[in-house]
């Protein structure tokens, strides 16, 4: 009997030893870089998935965000989740257009007429589209849009209240091509800028002014050397997260939809949070901030914009053209 307990011991003793064994093989860690401070949106965004993803899995999926360009920048973190380097990363989405240049139709100057029309396009049918190109295309995944933000122009020189002030002046653009020539078509003189540069060349004055999703403008500190806020809502902000094919392949059935819910439900929680800030912030640049805040009248901006939105479905694809209908579409 005493014979029997022993092997029925020893039988115990390798299962749970296989058990925690299988059990430790399951766990993960994912490092989700962003280039901007863990306060920003970007940290935001971050930490409302770290704590989902840590939910849905029980703590067998660790999600470790890494801020300021710890591991890599957002001009080089693209390429870095396609050779695998890098887990996952938030890129604003203009960012990502020199890697796939589809990116581009969300980047065009007011092509979104509404909230609500861009709550369509990126949750809807549309959305999934380019989610599945993207992937079929370069590899990466998209796992959420995430929060859209407009972005805000600011400058060191002058207010802004009509198109003619944009005039000569030298504005910083990230490296896209959209961006160059919408800045081009309202009269300024883009100068594009990796974002690492960009502070240091705004401080310094080597650029005029730029544009940022409104949060941005205060959590990076601008407004202690731009004293110019103008409300064009040109472009929307948005910085999807992104993950790298390589870590979505040392995933399980399970964790992927894990990975996939936190993602989507992060970027909703964040959501509900920025839907009455843009406001909130612009109001705190103005006062607190000390920055002089102009809303001039868009209707020139527009024009010039049409003239860009048609300028790059002419020389661009069809498949982008047929993009860009989609997105038109989905306004009715």
């Amino acid at each position: 009997m005493k014979f029997l307990n022993i092997r029925g011991l020893t039988a115990a003793i390798a299962t749970f030893c296989v058990t925690a064994t299988s059990s430790l093989a399951a766990d993960v860690t994912m490092n989700v870089g962003f280039g901007a401070p863990e306060a920003s949106i970007y940290g935001r965004f971050g930490k409302h998935f770290e704590n989902f993803v840590e939910e849905y899995s029980g703590g067998s999926i660790d999600v470790k965000l890494r801020c300021c360009n710890q591991i890599a920048t957002e001009d080089e973190a693209f390429k870095a989740m396609q050779l695998g380097t890098v887990d996952g990363f938030f890129i604003t989405a203009n960012n990502v257009s020199p890697h796939w240049s589809l990116m581009d139709v969300t980047v065009l100057p007011y092509i979104f007429q509404n909230t609500a029309h861009l709550d369509r396009v990126l949750n809807g049918e549309v959305g999934q589209f380019m989610k599945d190109k993207l992937q079929e295309d370069t590899s990466v995944h998209l796992l959420a849009f995430g929060p859209a933000l407009y972005r805000d122009f600011y400058n060191s020189v002058r207010p802004i209240n009509e198109m003619a002030d944009m005039q000569g002046l030298k504005i910083r653009v990230p490296k896209n091509e959209v961006m160059i020539a919408t800045f081009e078509a309202f009269g300024a003189n883009p100068v594009p800028l990796a974002w690492s540069e960009t502070p240091t060349a705004l401080q310094t004055g080597t650029v005029d002014g730029g544009d940022n999703g409104t949060s941005f403008i205060r959590d990076m500190k601008f407004y202690e050397f731009e004293p110019h806020l103008v409300i064009l809502e040109h472009f929307v902000a948005f910085a999807p997260l992104f993950a790298s094919d390589a870590f979505m392949k040392r995933l399980n059935d399970d964790q992927i939809a894990i990975i996939q819910k936190a993602a989507t439900a992060a970027g909703a929680a964040l959501a509900k949070e920025v839907a009455t800030e843009t406001e909130e912030i612009r109001n705190w640049l103005a006062t607190e901030g000390g920055m002089a805040m102009t809303t001039p009248d868009k209707t020139d901006f527009v024009e010039a914009a049409k003239t860009v939105q048609n300028a790059f479905a002419q020389k661009r694809d069809a498949e982008f053209v047929e993009l860009v209908q989609k997105i038109q579409a989905a306004a009715n």
